[in-house]
């Protein structure tokens, strides 16, 4: 008796794509007629014989390039931040937002024992 299933991410991740695959794309081709009926148009092109242009072969790819985009750049690509992208960020700020981050970011290392107290004068 099979008592767990372990899914590693990338087997998450294609079933995620083949879902919407399956279940989504096709509607392009869908749409991709209902353009046509609207304006009365045969095919989107002459370049492959008989199949309506090369517009037709591709209409459910259009839907899928886009989702496969979304979906990468939204759960799969690792965002990094960078030392120098925050310092850019931070001098972006006007000054008194930076004296604000500053006084915030020296009070939270001074309570976990980071930098030292100030002496009092």
């Amino acid at each position: 008796s099979i008592t767990t299933v372990t899914i590693r991410p990338v087997q998450f991740h294609s079933l995620a794509i083949s879902a919407f695959a399956s279940l989504i794309a096709p509607f392009g081709g869908f749409f991709a007629s209902g353009v046509k009926r609207a304006f009365n148009i045969k095919d989107f092109g002459n370049s492959i014989p008989g199949h309506g242009g090369v517009t037709d072969r591709f209409d459910c790819q259009f839907i899928m390039a886009a989702f496969s985009h979304t979906y990468y750049a939204s759960f799969i690509k690792l965002s990094t931040v960078t030392v120098g992208g925050v310092f850019g960020a931070f001098l972006k700020l006007n000054p008194e937002r930076q004296l604000e981050l500053y006084n915030s970011i020296h009070e939270y290392l001074q309570s976990s024992g980071s930098v030292a107290a100030a002496a009092e004068m």
